[in-house]
């Protein structure tokens, strides 16, 4: 499974991932592990305030991310604890440097970003709530985060992780559109990763990789939604899908995967054309050839922007598929804006894994999490990337945090890839990190843009607003294999 998000100027991928799910009451919780393996260094939930956190830019020098606490009174009774999960950072006794990137006060790690290159800055954003609220609360187990920031700029993920390499404990919440250039050095340096967002076959399910969401190379998260789409909600459309995505090498290939998957589905693709992934000046020729093929369902692989500019051609010749996959990507207030005229026309629907944003006061975690941001960063926007940023960021935490003083790489690795059943405090549908990236089994939900704001779609739920389907066909077609130790000439034996 990949993840769907796309650049304005180039399209690239760093989006949405469906998690695993399971209602098998066998299965362990995260809080339940968390509260159950927590060390008595971490058991508290109280904690005084702390000095001001940090990101550092690869040219060493040092970039506030955001405010702390400046009440004077310290941090509030339940600071440490998020959603389900208790006691994920608080007051310890960190004694010792213990590994590369740890001191007996700080641990230092990266959070990659394509900020330089794309101006967003949702995973530094999501690193600086967390490392902010945490460390406000004794950080884990007493030792300090420092987050750095390693901005890949696109085309420079290498070269960050090779400076990282050099100093830093972990990767954490982040992600980068050409994730694979810089995976066999993260490797060769025995670095664990617990990403926000992984993109390319060679870095989805690699070694040392925890995963707060799961993704796969072989099967597509997207099955059992466009199953539903096509066979339960818009039955009709079945018989001419659409595709369309920006002309580069990362689309194509989900391009190649949702093709295929359709059509092992049994639905016939009518319609399958590329543009410009720098931009396109009349989208009307399209919007032409999608209503002479007589598209009923179209997937849009490309930037939101665009997206909404073949929307309104689509309108303007008065033509409207049954439904048109937005993709994640589109999920944002941005899209609703750019689109607004024309979304009582045309019916967009995007596939996510987490509690919708819109829903926020009927899940008491992404309320939570809201409340953090407004209380730590207020100007950030809140989006999918950040909630899957921050999901990982705890999911680090407590595998951290369970290690105690003895804080190592392979500690914080096996203590993450325990956990059978992950939703980051209640953040986000069920996954399973012991699986590595290999489960079939997805929960999503899907999201529909209507005039009044995205609202949450029927897609006939059966665990709680999230629906369990379980992936029938691998690809066949342009599967590549996740980066391996052993592809570097080493093994797990070899993590300190």
């Amino acid at each position: 499974m990949f993840s769907r998000k796309f650049g304005a100027a180039v399209v690239v991928c760093a989006g949405l991932v469906l998690p695993a799910c399971s209602r098998d009451s066998a299965t362990t919780t995260a809080s339940t592990s968390a509260a159950s393996t927590a060390t008595a260094g971490s058991a508290g939930t109280t904690g005084a305030a702390t000095g001001d956190s940090a990101v550092t830019s690869t040219d060493g020098s040092t970039v506030p991310t955001g405010t702390t606490d400046s009440s004077g009174t310290g941090a509030s009774p339940d600071a440490a604890s998020f959603g389900d999960l208790d006691a994920v950072c608080g007051p310890g006794n960190g004694a010792t440097a213990s590994d590369r990137g740890v001191t007996a006060s700080e641990i230092d790690v990266s959070t990659f970003s394509d900020v330089g290159f794309t101006k967003v800055n949702e995973f530094p954003d999501a690193a600086t709530v967390f490392t902010d609220w945490c460390n406000a609360a004794g950080g884990i187990n007493g030792r300090k985060i420092v987050s750095h920031t390693r901005d890949s700029r696109l085309t420079e993920d290498r070269q960050r992780m090779i400076e990282a390499c050099k100093t830093d404990f972990a990767v954490v919440g982040g992600g980068a559109a050409f994730d694979q250039s810089g995976v066999k050095d993260r490797l060769k340096c025995l670095m664990p990763e617990f990403p926000g967002q992984v993109v390319s076959s060679q870095n989805a399910g690699s070694d040392l990789q925890v995963l707060s969401n799961v993704y796969g190379n072989t099967t597509s998260g997207y099955e059992g939604y466009f199953d539903w789409l096509m066979s339960e909600a818009y039955p009709n459309s079945k018989a001419s899908i659409g595709i369309i995505s920006g002309d580069a090498a990362v689309t194509k290939t989900i391009s190649v995967h949702i093709s295929e998957v359709l059509g092992d589905l049994g639905a016939t693709v009518s319609y399958n054309d590329l543009y410009p992934a720098t931009g396109v000046s009349d989208w009307t020729p399209y919007a032409e050839a999608i209503k002479s093929g007589n598209v009923k369902g179209l997937v849009f692989l490309g930037a939101y922007p665009d997206l909404a500019k073949l929307e309104q051609s689509l309108t303007d010749i008065g033509y409207a598929p049954d439904w048109i996959d937005a993709n994640s990507n589109a999920y944002n207030q941005e899209f609703l804006s750019l689109a607004k005229p024309v979304l009582g026309t045309q019916n967009n629907l995007a596939a996510l894994n987490v509690h919708p944003l819109e829903e926020a006061g009927t899940n008491p975690a992404t309320q939570q999490l809201l409340d953090l941001y407004e209380q730590y960063l207020p100007d950030a926007h809140l989006t999918l990337p950040s909630i899957q940023a921050f999901s990982a960021w705890l999911l680090f935490a407590v595998s951290a945090r369970d290690c105690g003083d003895a804080l190592t790489r392979k500690c914080v690795y096996e203590n993450g890839i325990k956990h059978t059943s992950w939703t980051g405090g209640g953040l986000t549908a069920e996954a399973d990190p012991s699986a590595l990236g290999t489960s079939t089994k997805v929960c999503w939900d899907a999201v529909q843009a209507t005039p009044a704001g995205w609202v949450l779609a029927d897609n006939k739920p059966d665990t709680g607003i999230y629906r369990r389907t379980t992936n029938q066909h691998p690809y066949t077609k342009d599967v590549a294999k996740p980066t391996t130790l052993a592809d570097v000439g080493l093994s797990l034996d070899d993590l300190p």
